[in-house]
């Protein structure tokens, strides 16, 4: 029996797996401990893609082992990181499995920024390794029976997977040993080999001979599927025909089918059907011996067609002599039953029982996205309640102070400064000033300039290697078989327009804060002042002190304190907004486990509500509070100004004290706002600087995958013919003159020697006889391909034969057939057997002309030169 086929694996390029993920999983992730286990699992997920596609396996079950658990961290990891060329860009390239290059360049491989090519990669050497630990094993003990049919069904379950899932995982083209025509075709010869070693088993095992005849049957089935895949697929490698794949297809269908019709015929015989016995063999016999005439290379049938052989002449001997049984056509007999006892075993994840995953404690990136918008919506929120109650404490101020309260109820002696003025300047004083705003003034420029350069340095680096990419593609045409950066970029470029939008929209925000400040400097220089000179420069009036124990300003200081205490109540909202923490990971893993997506939008209003319901009711609650309290406030104070003595002076001390506590609002917003805008610029910077990482990373991953794509077609164009073919010799040049003229020899004759002598030199020796093979027999094989068309000017009688083809005589030095013969210009070394020589050859000789090179004698590794005599 022929050697089971095995599938040699794919070579890997190194890829550092760890310093992309760190680097995301820190611009992710808040600094801390979860960080560090998360880079230490991205480190060992490096160290087992080494173990695992850096180095050449043994065929062992711990070096398979290693092969599934990477596979499993890597469909582990898939929802955890966005890889893709504009995220996490890692490039993994991969050669051809089957393509072994040629001398002017190495292999074929595909470079690709895609996790889903090296899953597929991967899950293909996981197949291939299977394969080879299969064929390894000692098919005479149940134990290796038992493995090889194993690793044969999970190898054709793992093609039958990439068959199924490659294109979509790709996107594009891939090579050829992982396209779904090759990929199918290996799926059915493991599949076949699995069943085979189920026949193996039943044989041995001695089982009845119709269980093995269906066996054997179902095997030559699936034998022959996978033999039409190679013959009617143009897809498939060239290694499929030229090394001992095709053959060995074809051979282990016919001897299948033999099997099958030898245990067929012995149930025949067990039911007195002699003639179907007959028939059976001599279809099983007729099937061995095509195989030991085309296939003998590559398997050995001796053993099964002696006793197909014995059988026969024992059944031929007894029907004539004895049953007289008629032996019917071949199509007449009954089919032989199937029964297939294998399945390709699925690729569940995890397919590694060791497997363990490096990265159980990050969430996926669905959950990651969910988190990310349920936390905008939080921030929205939170942000909204907070701008309503501080626009309602700026109403409830410019109120104030538009009336002039409480000034207005504590200026008793008319010529000192009130209570609550004196607390606004010390406020103003404690935090600075002035000097204060305009040191806040004088930073803004510097940092919007700083976030100005690195949006414009990162949008270079994207222009730049986007001009040398469309320069290369203009170049190469459609060679240049890569993503254009104009569309890779169109995500960053819209991200980098969305920041640039809103730095200006910064830059006009600081305009209006800049003018705002100028229109109330002086009026805020004017509280910073002391009371000695604040006092001075408020106008002195007539005391009011008649007004002080009047209801109406018992009712105003009334209102003013209750203002006051919805004020710090809004204090104490705004910092439980912000207090408030809750963890919807949970939430959104279990949402994901039970229906396999998350309505994010649901869950989050649904919970937003819940935890925030009560806290933004109070606010409305606040605000609804303090409209009734300023209704009352500016009623009370039309009674308080009716009552109240005016003149001239009172009307302009009122007025300063107006523009005093206007001066202090002003103050406290605008220093507001230059903290917030510096806190803007500062987290900005941030978000730019990892902008500009991601610009930068991405380009540098796009500068790699262009030197490997100049690499790769530099080796293609080497590899192509330099000149065109040669055309094909006239035929009125090759026609014999008069029609006696004899067709030139295709074999090439040795040039003479040149000979630096004065002596006339001896003619030329003749051409080497033709060998014409008219008279060869060809033998067809199923499915055989053709072999390659003969060179130009080469006659067909040079031609390889087509099929592979046993030598009618021996051909071992010594024996009286034997010659050397020589290379015809057709030869094909990817052809099978040997030529055949209907005779020996005549060796003709010249007066003094050296002999042609006799017989290569044994320990030679080359044809013996021959020995021109010097004259």
């Amino acid at each position: 029996m022929a050697t089971f086929i095995s599938v040699q694996s794919k070579k890997a390029s190194e890829v550092d797996l760890a310093k992309p993920l760190c680097k995301f999983i820190q611009q992710t992730y808040p600094a801390g401990e979860a960080q560090n286990d998360h880079c230490r699992a991205a480190e060992e997920l490096n160290k087992l893609r080494k173990s695992a596609v850096g180095r050449p396996l043994d065929k062992h079950e711990s070096s398979l082992e290693t092969l599934m658990r990477y596979y499993d961290q890597l469909c582990s990891i898939e929802p955890k990181f966005p890889f893709s060329e504009n995220q996490i860009c890692v490039t993994f390239t991969w050669k051809d499995a089957f393509d072994k290059g040629s001398l002017f360049g190495g292999s074929v491989k595909l470079a690709l920024a895609s996790l889903g090519y090296e899953k597929t990669c991967v899950l293909f050497n996981c197949g291939a390794l299977a394969s080879q630990i299969a064929s390894e094993q000692n098919l005479d003990n149940d134990e290796g029976l038992k493995t090889a049919a194993k690793h044969y069904q999970f190898a054709s379950g793992a093609f039958q997977h990439i068959k199924d899932t490659v294109l979509s995982a790709l996107n594009r083209d891939p090579t050829v040993d992982i396209s779904p025509d090759t990929v199918g075709t290996l799926s059915l010869i493991m599949l076949a080999q699995a069943q085979e070693v189920f026949f193996l088993k039943a044989t041995r095992d001695k089982m009845k001979d119709a269980i093995i005849a269906k066996l054997a049957n179902q095997t030559a089935d699936y034998y022959g599927d996978a033999f039409k895949q190679c013959q009617y697929k143009d897809t498939l490698p060239k290694y499929f025909y030229f090394q001992e794949v095709f053959p060995v297809l074809a051979a282990k269908h016919c001897i299948m089918q033999a099997n099958a019709e030898y245990h067929q015929s012995i149930l025949a015989k067990q039911q007195k059907k002699f003639g179907e016995e007959i028939g059976r063999l001599q279809h099983a016999s007729d099937l061995v011996k095509t195989v030991a005439s085309r296939y003998d290379e590559y398997v050995n049938v001796k053993d099964l067609s002696d006793k197909i052989n014995r059988a026969l002449t024992a059944a031929k001997k007894d029907n004539d002599f004895i049953y007289h049984d008629r032996v019917p056509d071949l199509k007449d007999l009954d089919p032989i039953g199937k029964a297939s006892l294998v399945k390709s075993t699925s690729v569940v994840v995890p397919i590694s029982q060791k497997f363990t995953d490096l990265f159980e404690k990050m969430v996926p990136l669905a959950v990651q996205q969910s988190l990310s918008l349920y936390n905008q919506r939080k921030a929205d929120l939170v942000n909204r309640s907070i701008a309503q109650m501080r626009e309602a404490t700026n109403l409830a101020n410019g109120v104030l102070a538009s009336l002039n309260l409480p000034a207005a109820i504590e200026d008793v002696s008319g010529d000192s400064v009130p209570q609550s003025i004196l607390q606004k300047s010390k406020s103003v004083i404690e935090q600075g000033g002035i000097q204060t705003i305009d040191q806040l003034i004088k930073d803004l420029p510097e940092l919007l300039q700083r976030n100005r350069e690195i949006l414009d340095e990162s949008l270079r680096l994207l222009s730049e290697e986007e001009a040398t990419d469309n320069d290369l593609r203009g170049k190469f045409k459609e060679r240049w078989q890569r993503t254009p950066s104009s569309e890779l970029y169109k995500p960053l470029r819209a991200e980098g327009a969305n920041v640039s939008n809103i730095l200006d929209k910064a830059i006009q925000a600081d305009g209006h804060v800049k003018e705002r400040y100028q229109t109330h400097r002086d009026t805020i220089s004017l509280l910073c002042k002391p009371e000695p000179e604040l006092n001075a420069a408020i106008p002195s009036a007539n005391p009011a002190k008649t007004m002080q124990g009047s209801e109406v300003v018992s009712v105003l200081r009334s209102l003013l304190a209750s203002l006051d205490e919805v004020k710090k109540e809004r204090e104490q909202l705004e910092n439980d907004l912000k207090s408030v923490n809750f963890d919807m990971t949970s939430k959104f893993l279990t949402a994901l486990a039970q229906d396999g997506a998350i309505n994010e939008e649901a869950i989050s209003v649904t919970e937003l509500d819940r935890i925030y319901g009560s806290l933004t009711h109070k606010v409305q609650e606040t605000l609804k509070k303090q409209d009734e309290l300023l209704k009352n406030i500016q009623n009370a104070h039309q009674e308080f100004s009716k009552m109240k003595q005016s003149n001239s002076e009172s009307n302009l001390r009122e007025e300063v004290l107006k523009n005093l506590a206007v001066a202090n609002d002003n103050f406290v917003e605008l220093v507001a706002n230059l903290k917030e805008g510096t806190k803007f610029y500062n987290e900005l910077t941030e978000i730019l600087l990892k902008f500009q990482n991601k610009c930068s990373d991405i380009v540098f991953a796009r500068k790699t995958e262009r030197d490997e794509l100049l690499k790769d077609l530099q080796q293609s164009i080497a590899r192509e013919p330099s000149a065109p073919s040669i055309p094909s010799q006239p035929a009125y040049q090759t026609a014999a003159a008069g029609g006696s003229k004899p067709a030139a020899s295709t074999t090439p004759t040795p040039a003479p020697r040149t000979m630096v002598s004065s002596k006339p030199q001896p003619p030329a020796r003749p051409p080497p006889p033709v060998i014409s093979t008219a008279n060869t027999p060809v033998s067809t094989a199923i499915g055989a391909t053709a072999s390659p068309a003969p060179l130009p000017g080469s006659s067909a009688a040079s031609t390889a034969p087509s099929q592979a083809q046993g030598p009618p005589y021996p051909t071992y030095p010594g024996y009286p057939g034997y010659c050397q013969m020589p290379m015809p210009m057709g030869y094909n070394p990817y052809t099978y057997g040997q030529y055949n020589l209907p005779y020996a050859p005549q060796m003709y000789q010249n007066p003094g002309q050296p002999p042609y090179p006799g017989p290569q004698q044994p320990g030679y590794p080359y044809p013996q030169q021959p020995y021109y005599p010097q004259q």
